[in-house]
């Protein structure tokens, strides 16, 4: 049997004393807990929280900052202070580690993308364990993932995990807040997260040293079930705390069941992270063909283009004003105006390409909502 692939999400929550220093009694424990999943043969992958909120009481900060400089150089200094204690705590368990920084941008670009499955694949193989969080030092608003939650998710999705574990100080999902109603109800499993229960979770988080809230959790767990990849949101404690997860005797919320959609590398960057150049409108056909038969995108079903684009660029497929999937055109906009309606053979003397679709079915995704109805 193949070996089950695990992703750990620590917040800052889990990760820092009630000062907002790197508690390293809470961090030893984490360490063994994941040392034990690795004794288990799970290949584990680490997401971390804690830099700025690590960083910012060495630099004098009564409480974390809440400017943009302070919170860089917070995490300047944190996150040399985070990594050295996780590689002292894991050399103990004769563990390698390994860091690796990203921001936003990295997972637009499409072989920065690449490279970054082919590093965390390589490191797997020589049984390293990738400790990964935001570069908070250089990340701007834009350039951000908004927290670690979403990282973690993404990052899921990118490796094929079989299970994403997000770790808080809070022992799951609930119906209501647990800290001011007394009547709230916990959910042990969903099946899904229906907008019913993303709206029942306020946003704000629950820890003053943290960035994400419940619903940023949820949030990322829905992104992560997109790609196929099922996830635990709760809390924990001893060294044994990830094995009685993988066990089903988390303290926390299970959430996904039977996933069918695993998008490979390719398809995860044209689905979450590439920018959109353009529109294909298509007619019902195509429509048709794309949703129901796995089919590619032909010429002869595209009824008008809008945007200015190149071959590779990606663009939205639109059926009665509604995105049904996007993909990679082997066209350009320029060749697909005059292409847009003929057969394959026709549409090839236009293009530098000579292929025959307008989008192979290998470069094309149904969207989340269409995707969950067809694939």
């Amino acid at each position: 049997m193949a070996k089950q692939r695990i992703v750990v999400k620590i917040g800052s929550s889990s990760l820092t004393n009630r000062n907002g220093g790197l508690d390293l009694l809470q961090l030893q424990e984490h360490a063994a807990a994941i040392a034990a999943l690795k004794k288990l043969n799970y290949e584990v992958i680490l997401i971390s929280s804690g830099a700025v909120a690590a960083g910012f009481f060495d630099l004098g900060y009564p409480i974390r900052p809440i400017t943009v400089s302070g919170k860089q150089a917070a995490a300047a200094v944190g996150q040399g202070l985070l990594v050295q204690a996780y590689t002292d705590a894991f050399r103990k368990y004769g563990m390698t580690t390994a860091q690796l920084l990203l921001t936003k941008d990295v997972f637009s670009n499409e072989i920065q993308y690449s490279n970054v499955y082919s590093t965390l694949t390589e490191l797997l193989k020589r049984d390293a364990l990738p400790i990964i969080n935001e570069n908070d030092t250089v990340s701007i608003d834009e350039l951000t993932f908004g927290d670690n939650d979403m990282l973690s998710a993404l990052v899921s999705g990118l490796v094929h995990a079989d299970f994403l574990i997000m770790l808080t100080d809070i022992n799951g999902l609930y119906d209501k807040n647990p800290k001011t109603d007394s009547t709230a109800q916990k959910y042990d499993r969903l099946p899904a997260l229906t907008a019913e229960i993303l709206q029942q979770t306020k946003h704000e988080s629950g820890s003053k040293f943290g960035t994400g809230g419940m619903k940023s959790k949820l949030l990322a767990a829905k992104t992560a079930l997109s790609l196929g990849v099922r996830v635990f949101v709760g809390t924990g404690e001893g060294e044994d705390k990830l094995v009685k997860i993988m066990e089903n005797q988390g303290d926390g919320t299970y959430i996904g069941e039977e996933l069918t959609n695993m998008y490979h590398k390719q398809k995860q960057w044209i689905a979450f992270h590439s920018e959109v150049s353009g529109k294909l409108h298509v007619d019902k056909g195509a429509c048709d063909a794309i949703l129901y038969h796995g089919k590619s995108l032909l010429p002869a079903g595209i009824k008008w283009v809008d945007g200015d684009f190149q071959i590779g660029a990606v663009v939205d497929v639109v059926y009665n004003d509604q995105i049904i999937a996007k993909g990679q055109v082997n066209y350009s906009s320029e060749e697909l105006i005059k292409s847009k309606g003929e057969f394959s053979e026709i549409a090839m003397s236009h293009s530098e390409s000579k292929r025959p679709e307008a989008i192979h079915r290998d470069r094309l995704v149904l969207s989340i909502k269409e995707a969950f109805k067809y694939e």
